[in-house]
């Protein structure tokens, strides 16, 4: 009988994960071996989240990662990678939205990369700016990009972050005239301007051309005041802005990374939640008794 036992615990089989893939392995097994037949190319191994040796053993349910450096993952193996880091059914939706951005400044640079990681499908960016020195203190460019058109700028730096992300990169100014045809596929437009005149200007036109889409505006993220009066509020139906509402640009209170970077990733937060379904400012247990699922 203890013969039996023994011989029935070698031949045990386990269910372990490899780049968010499950497979079935040998007891005693090793990553390298794991390795040798799945990605024999691969020079880095990742354990439960840890660099390991080749000869380390595997557990049962253990979360294996096997990298290339330098290789790319193709569409499938990163959609794989994405799914598995968001709730579920978060990955399925996102994948299959279009999202507007209009200016790529300190917010709108900031919220393309959050939306570009996050697995968004579609980017539509537009704006009429180039990189200048001055714009590095906060918005997500580079010293090697200064003089060229933001947008295309920003479409490179997204492309090394999320390749499978389709941009489309307009660099022009936005008007009335050209509102329409620029976001006209957004499902979301996310507001991003600098002067009061031209965010009403652009707010006024979309909602009028295109309406019952939701706008997320931002207004009120200058200095160093505290994260914390940064919120998202329901301003009007469809329309939502992210800040502190009050804090402007002024002599003393300058536009910083820190600042404009929470409200950003207000509006980006916004963004995602009206794709999957939920108000940007109340959850589910504001208004029905009970807290939000995690699945769409």
């Amino acid at each position: 009988m203890c013969g039996f036992y023994f011989l029935c615990k070698q031949n045990f089989l386990m269910q372990v994960k490899v780049n968010e893939q499950n497979y079935t392995v040998d007891t005693n097994e090793s990553v390298g071996s794991v390795r040798d037949r799945i990605k024999a190319d691969a020079d880095l191994l990742i354990v439960n989240g840890f660099p390991a040796e080749a000869e380390t053993l595997l557990n049962d349910d253990d979360q294996v990662i096997l990298i290339k450096r330098g290789e790319i993952p193709d569409a499938d193996e990163l959609d794989a990678l994405l799914t598995a880091r968001h709730t579920p059914g978060v990955h399925e939706v996102v994948k299959e939205s279009t999202v507007g951005i209009a200016g790529v400044g300190g917010l709108g640079s900031a919220i393309a990369i959050a939306l570009a990681r996050t697995g968004i499908g579609h980017l539509i960016i537009a704006d009429f700016d180039i990189v200048e020195p001055s714009n590095l203190n906060r918005q997500q460019f580079f010293i090697d990009q200064i003089g060229l058109p933001k947008v295309y700028a920003l479409r490179d730096t997204l492309a090394r972050i999320n390749p499978h992300v389709r941009i489309t990169a307009c660099h022009l100014r936005l008007t009335p005239t050209n509102i329409e045809e620029v976001f006209g596929h957004a499902q979301i437009l996310a507001e991003a301007f600098d002067r009061a005149d031209q965010k009403v200007m652009l707010i006024e036109t979309f909602a009028t051309r295109l309406p019952g889409r939701p706008i997320v505006t931002g207004s009120g993220m200058a200095g160093y005041g505290p994260a914390n009066t940064v919120q998202t509020q329901e301003v009007a139906d469809n329309l939502y802005l992210c800040g502190d509402g009050c804090t402007a640009a002024a002599p003393g209170t300058g536009l910083m990374a820190p600042r404009v970077g929470v409200a950003a990733h207000h509006q980006a937060n916004a963004v995602l939640r009206l794709l999957l379904g939920h108000n940007p400012v109340r959850s589910l247990s504001d208004n029905k008794g009970r807290s939000e699922s995690p699945e769409v």
